[in-house]
């Protein structure tokens, strides 16, 4: 009785306060290619259900950011109806069959999702809303609300970015260099760029003086954090053109002196930035020069 009683103690434990801080040593052995029959069942299955639940909008006692599941699971938690199915099109690589139950799923049970396929079929992309999760279909596992994790594949960083832009920005122009880098480049129109102040006098009062001769500066420096490069290039219509070359390394060094990889974070702040540009000074103002010179 007293092993018993202790048993459950050390799983409410486990269950409240894991040893292993949000189950970091749980998600080291999936991503070390351990089978599911070699990892500790009850930590797992805490893990699942905890993912599970805040995919239902339920309480969760830690938000799961950087969680991972084997790829059965991963369809067990988002796509339970039709779970069996899919891991076995995508264990076998048939990706039309897989594709039409996620269509299904969209567009006639009307979930919110959307998914892509990386160019070398190595990755499988889902955003439900703002929320990253990709299968590694090579390695069996899912990663589950992508945050902090590094982005070590040129591969898995053009999907990511592609996939973003393709949903939200399909005006962005993008382009792998294999092997290389991935090159973003945004615009912003000359019928925008010839209302901001040139006489060196800045307008308060003017949301163009006060992005292009004050905050642009700003969003530039974070992206040199990340960027590898960044070119700002007047284009023969006189459009400024900004190009973002990014490999999965940023500019920074640890303090062994080492690059620091890209996380899927720092995604953000080049969303955020294309999002500004493209939202407040590219096609709102566009269509309202557009509606003017009518």
């Amino acid at each position: 009785m007293l092993h018993v009683i202790i048993n459950s103690m050390s799983k409410i434990a486990c269950t409240l306060t894991p040893s292993c801080t949000r189950r970091f040593l749980l998600n080291l052995r999936i991503k070390s290619g351990l089978k599911i029959e070699d990892i500790p069942k009850f930590c797992y299955k805490i893990q699942k259900g905890i993912i599970e639940r805040q995919f239902r909008g339920k309480t969760v006692i830690y938000f799961p950011h950087d969680t991972y599941l084997y790829i059965v699971d991963f369809f067990d938690v988002f796509f339970h109806g039709d779970y069996r199915k899919l891991n076995k099109f995508i264990a076998f690589k048939q990706w039309d069959y897989a594709f039409e139950i996620f269509d299904h799923r969209i567009h006639v049970e009307k979930e919110n999702f959307k998914y892509y396929l990386t160019e070398e079929k190595n990755y499988l992309i889902f955003f439900f809303e703002d929320r990253i999760h990709v299968l590694f279909l090579n390695k069996n596992y899912a990663l589950c609300n992508a945050n902090r994790e590094v982005i070590y594949s040129l591969e898995l960083l053009h999907g990511l970015i592609y996939f973003y832009c393709s949903v939200h920005y399909p005006d962005v122009l993008l382009r792998l260099i294999p092997d290389e880098r991935v090159e973003l480049i945004t615009k912003i129109p000359r019928e925008i760029l010839v209302k901001v102040s040139n006489n060196g006098l800045f307008e308060e009062n003017s949301k163009y003086d006060q992005y292009f001769l004050g905050e642009f500066a700003n969003d530039i420096e974070k992206l040199s954090f990340i960027c590898e490069e960044i070119n700002l290039i007047h284009d023969q219509n006189n459009n400024l053109q900004i190009k973002l070359n990014i490999i999965p390394t940023s500019p920074s060094y640890d303090n062994n002196k080492r690059r620091v990889p890209i996380k899927f974070r720092d995604l953000r702040t080049i969303f955020d930035f294309v999002n500004r540009i493209y939202q407040d000074y590219y096609v709102v103002n566009l269509e309202d020069y557009l509606v003017e010179k009518k």
